[in-house]
């Protein structure tokens, strides 16, 4: 099956969020999360315009979205250290889509546009049911962190480009 990759719009942001939380509600956790991740989990026109936001389509739906971010400087996020350093902020599939191969399409393109742009590292923190994708797309595993979900953790991932 053929996969557009293109430029998100900013009008598809309601799209955009709900793979989110659709994407996350495919693990079944627990719904007070999704409050907590309501803002994380939201993309917005202005998300859209001020970063890197891609989406993949099969057949003319949209199946599944990356979006890089840019840190200019080392900071911490509550208890959180983040790197300056470009990183993969979102990847999320249509759960009807999962395991289809949209993901590392997805993630192929965002190597592409990293090595247009000079980029030789892509961090990532990543959900807990995720590590097997970043596993296998070939993504370094750093430490454990804590998330935004108290006694919660997500893993960083490091990916040579």
């Amino acid at each position: 099956m053929r996969i557009l990759i293109r430029e998100a719009l900013p009008e598809e942001s309601k799209i955009l969020t709900d793979i989110s939380f659709a994407a996350k509600r495919y693990w079944n956790y627990p719904e007070e999360f999704f409050e907590i991740w309501k803002d994380e989990l939201t993309i917005t026109p202005r998300y859209i315009k001020e970063n890197v936001v891609f989406v993949a389509e099969q057949k003319g739906e949209i199946a599944g979205y990356f979006s890089l971010v840019e840190v200019k400087k080392d900071f911490w996020a509550g208890k959180v250290f983040v790197k300056a350093g470009l990183w993969l902020e979102h990847i999320f599939i249509l759960p009807k889509f999962i395991g289809k191969r949209i993901g590392s399409e997805l993630i192929d393109y965002a190597k592409k546009i990293c090595r247009k742009s000079g980029v030789r590292m892509l961090y990532i923190f990543s959900d807990p049911y995720a590590k097997g994708f970043y596993d296998k797309i070939g993504a370094r595993y750093i430490q454990e962190s804590p998330s935004s979900i108290a006694g919660r953790t997500v893993s960083l991932f490091e990916l040579d480009i």
